[in-house]
């Protein structure tokens, strides 16, 4: 019996190190190259190399657990991710696994300039790992998800819209991370679902099929919502 017992603690270990293995299997790296910059300096003085990668890493964890990715043949293949502190114009972008982060940025940034970095990784972070339907997928519901997964964390800055506001349900950014919010009310795990549909292509019925009303009519819903 004592055999047994430690033969199944023993594969408990293993199993418990094999999830952890899997949890850490990307590579985080993050590099000021802006260092001699005020917007660099900035960085370093009120951020931070290490809280920048741990923040990549809480992030990637919140978005599996937002898109409801449980195992590794639900994500994308990213082995790597690369954060760059550089001097340009913008925000912040992403390409090839690799976050730009404008340290012009950093130092115009009146506010609490860690928090906004923070919302600004989850953000791109969520554009490391979300489908985008090969390509099909409309700019502003991409922007409206990286958006949407920002909101949900916490790190929403006071000067975006607010519920209700917005032109179009494909604005982009904060008006579609709004209503997509919404939509995820109606269905909770709505946005991981649709992100999950995109794998492969893009449809507006997407739409229809997971809440049962087109977008535009989801749309006029939500505006009448919160009209007053």
């Amino acid at each position: 019996m004592a055999n047994m017992n430690f033969f199944f603690c023993s594969c408990l270990v293993i199993l418990a190190t094999l999830h952890l293995q899997a949890t850490h299997a990307v590579e985080y790296s993050v590099t000021n190259r802006a260092a001699s910059m005020p917007g660099g300096v900035r960085f370093t003085n009120e951020i931070g190399l290490e809280y920048s990668k741990q923040t990549l890493i809480f992030a990637t964890r919140f978005i599996w657990k937002t898109f409801q990715q449980n195992s590794p043949t639900d994500r994308k293949s990213v082995s790597r991710v690369s954060l760059f502190i550089d001097t340009m114009d913008g925000v912040a972008y992403s390409v090839n696994n690799e976050i730009h982060v404008s340290a012009n940025y950093i130092q115009r940034y009146s506010g609490n300039v860690k928090k906004e970095i923070t919302g600004v990784l989850y953000h791109e972070m969520t554009h490391i790992w979300q489908w985008n339907g090969n390509g099909q997928t409309p700019g502003g519901l991409i922007e409206g998800i990286a958006d949407f997964v920002r909101l949900k964390a916490g790190y929403a800055p006071s000067h975006w819209v607010k519920p209700g506001q917005g032109d179009r349900w494909d604005q982009g950014y904060d008006v579609t991370a709004r209503f997509l919010d919404y939509c995820n009310s109606r269905r909770n795990g709505f946005v991981a679902e649709l992100n999950k549909k995109m794998r492969n292509g893009y449809n507006a019925n997407y739409f229809v099929q997971l809440l049962g009303k087109t977008v535009d009519q989801l749309w006029s819903d939500y505006k009448a919502k919160y009209k007053n």
